[in-house]
């Protein structure tokens, strides 16, 4: 069965192909980084007329590429929660619209569901029961995900995003977006312990995250003492600007590892995935396979499937349609809504 996957969520157009159950033929995503960076962050009303432009040609690269024509699908996967309404309205319209004119099935598919299981494409010996930790510029939780449609959220922030974190820490450093990859890139040659953040812990909840706390602890480290500096000064600075971002890149990451952690040794599970676009930075990924307890696998995925892309939604829908889930023509899109794998 090949399943085409089409994820407008945020400020990426992404389309991907898939072989069920896991074999991805195609993977293309057009960025809007360029439209954004001037706002220092995603403008919905661009983002959603980006993806009316760009919606079309993203299918027609991703078929190409997978080496399939339109009439070869057999489904159609798209999100359609949680994310930016506008932007969802567009890719929802495009996939009913190629459903209905193909004939074929449609299944909306849960964002965070298809971060949790885009592990699956490149780990063969990866199946159920499994924790799942999503970690982007959106969303920071925990899921114990017991079966192809079974999930616990076990722990959540209740603030930023990690992912969000390292954007907004990224202005504050006069750093280009996307945010994350550019802290890390100056935290490479940085001192973690050059400036102790506070690793946040969420009162009567052990597996809960906040991460406001480190990115104002940032912000004031930045200005100084009572705020004196309207503009940070690298010159009035003890340490660099690798120090500052690696100590903050080190706070973030300890605070993910410690609840990854503890969940693992509250379920018991043998398998933690881990999914996102701060799935990609290399500290978590060397911090969360050197500190993982004897026994325990970590599987993260590949670059390309951290970040939101369309193939990990071809994954999931493949998954849903055979568990005989499909939807109807009037599937509706939403800003919110929980994960139930």
């Amino acid at each position: 069965m090949l399943v085409l996957g089409i994820d407008t969520s945020c400020d990426d157009t992404a389309a991907g192909v898939l072989r069920a159950p896991r074999e991805i033929l195609s993977n293309e995503v057009a960025t809007q980084y360029d439209l954004h960076a001037a706002f220092g962050g995603v403008v919905p009303e661009i983002a959603s007329r980006a993806h009316a432009e760009r919606v079309t040609r993203v299918i027609e690269r991703a078929c190409d590429k997978a080496g399939v024509a339109l009439g070869d699908l057999d489904a159609i996967a798209v999100t359609n929660r949680p994310g930016l309404v506008g932007s969802l309205m567009v890719g929802v319209a495009a996939a009913k619209s190629l459903a209905l004119a193909l004939d074929i099935p449609l299944v909306g598919v849960h964002h965070i569901e298809a971060h949790c299981t885009a592990a699956m494409a490149e780990h063969e010996d990866l199946d159920y029961p499994f924790l799942a930790l999503v970690a982007s510029g959106g969303h920071t939780a925990l899921y114990h995900c017991r079966e192809p449609n079974v999930v616990e959220l076990l722990g959540q922030t209740i603030d930023d995003a990690a992912g969000e974190c390292f954007d907004k820490v990224a202005v504050m450093l006069g750093l280009e977006q996307p945010g994350g990859p550019a802290v890390s890139r100056l935290a490479v040659d940085g001192n973690p312990k050059a400036v102790r953040f506070p690793r946040a812990r969420v009162k009567d909840d052990p597996l809960g995250f906040s991460f406001s706390g480190v990115k104002t602890a940032v912000l004031y480290y930045l200005k100084g003492p009572g705020g004196k500096r309207d503009q940070p000064d690298r010159d009035d600075l003890d340490v660099s600007y690798g120090d500052v971002a690696a100590s903050f890149e080190q706070a973030v990451v300890d605070v993910l590892v410690q609840r990854s952690l503890r969940a693992v040794e509250q379920t018991g599970v043998q398998d933690l995935v881990v999914g996102g676009g701060v799935a990609a930075n290399r500290r978590l990924r060397a911090d969360l396979h050197a500190r993982a307890p004897e026994g325990v696998r970590v599987r993260f995925p590949s670059m390309g499937l951290c970040a939101d892309n369309g193939a990990m939604i071809a994954l999931r829908g493949a998954e849903m349609l055979a568990g005989g889930m499909t939807s109807e023509l009037d599937l509706d899109v939403s800003a919110t809504g929980e994960a139930a794998l």
